[in-house]
């Protein structure tokens, strides 16, 4: 992942890819074509990016019905690097540090250079780390427009997060907060202490305390881990209250069609890459409402390592992965 600037007229780059779906073993170095910057595009010296259990997920096929088909792929959908070429007349400048949360359906962030769209695309300060701003635009984009979008979420309500230590919860705890809302957190026993540093009010350990036969009611739940269901939390959801999950399977469809009409309702979300609530996210990292927690880091190099690091559960924050200065 060292391509420099100038070396972005060749016209092959670096990228850890995949040439079938399967376990993380498939993801090997290899050599791509360099992406077309189209209109309105930038093109990104790739130097950090993170994994999102959507990486894993489609590389492993759980969503090859959803996707188009064709092999290699470069997996990944965060980047952050500087401004390698962009057009003349557009708000970006090459050698701007940038973060992108990639519009393409088939990723693309595990190589030298990766295509972005403009409006996808946002400048970070130079306070904020290329490893730090990798970790920001999937998952915090998910929390975002999960509580604010799809929760409805307004100062004072009550919001429980399931999965609050991981990439997504991490997020979604602190964005709460920042609403002025009472935050419950639902995370394994030995995550109080994180979660309450980022701001939760109480928390529920799930290895002893099922928070669906609390006696609390709720405004808002988020499931950022995927561990429960509408079904399974609508009697500890207040009148009108909303339940939001990130599991977009055929179950969670439906679940969002059946319960439209009703007074407590679910919702299961797929983010949308947007430029402004990037500058939201680094707004609020700048007025000190965003920590960032990094779990690990890897260099490219070892993709399939990052991969497995997920696949069996991150304890706390985002894997992120880092330019190595040795290339694929």
């Amino acid at each position: 992942m060292s391509a420099s600037a100038t070396e972005k007229k060749s016209e092959a780059m670096n990228a850890v890819v995949y040439d079938d779906y399967g376990n993380p073993n498939v993801l090997h170095s290899g050599v791509v074509p360099l992406p077309d910057r189209l209109p309105g595009q930038v093109l990104i010296d790739v130097r950090a990016s993170s994994v999102n259990p959507i990486d894993y997920r489609i590389r492993s096929g759980e969503m090859k019905g959803l996707l188009p088909g064709g092999f290699p792929r470069v997996p990944g959908y965060d980047v952050a690097g500087v401004i390698a070429d962009c057009g003349s007349d557009g708000p970006f400048e090459v050698g701007d540090r940038v973060i992108a949360f990639l519009d393409t359906m088939r990723g693309g962030a595990s190589a030298d250079f990766a295509a972005a769209a403009v409006d996808v695309t946002a400048t970070i300060p130079d306070s904020l780390s290329f490893n730090e701003a990798a970790a920001i635009p999937l998952a915090g984009t998910t929390a975002l427009q999960s509580l604010r979008d799809h929760g409805n979420i307004a100062e004072g309500k009550r919001v429980l997060i399931n999965g609050a230590s991981g990439g997504v919860g991490m997020f979604a705890v602190q964005i709460a907060k920042a609403f002025n809302c009472h935050v419950d957190a639902v995370a394994s026993g030995d995550n109080e202490e994180f979660c309450r540093s980022l701001g939760a009010d109480h928390f529920y350990n799930y290895e002893t305390t099922d928070f669906t036969e609390s006696e609390e009611r709720w405004d808002l739940i988020f499931d950022a881990a995927g561990k429960s269901g509408f079904w399974d939390v609508k009697k500890v959801l207040n009148d009108s209250g909303r339940y939001v999950s990130t599991e977009p399977d055929a179950k969670g469809m439906l679940m969002t069609l059946v319960t439209w009409p009703m007074s407590k309702s679910g919702t299961v979300m797929l983010a949308k890459p947007n430029a402004d609530d990037l500058r939201t996210l680094i707004e609020m990292r700048e007025k000190g409402q965003l920590q960032i927690t990094i779990d690990a880091i890897y260099p490219f190099s070892q993709l399939s390592r990052a991969h497995q690091h997920v696949e069996n559960g991150v304890e706390r924050g985002k894997v992120v992965l880092t330019a190595d200065g040795s290339g694929l």
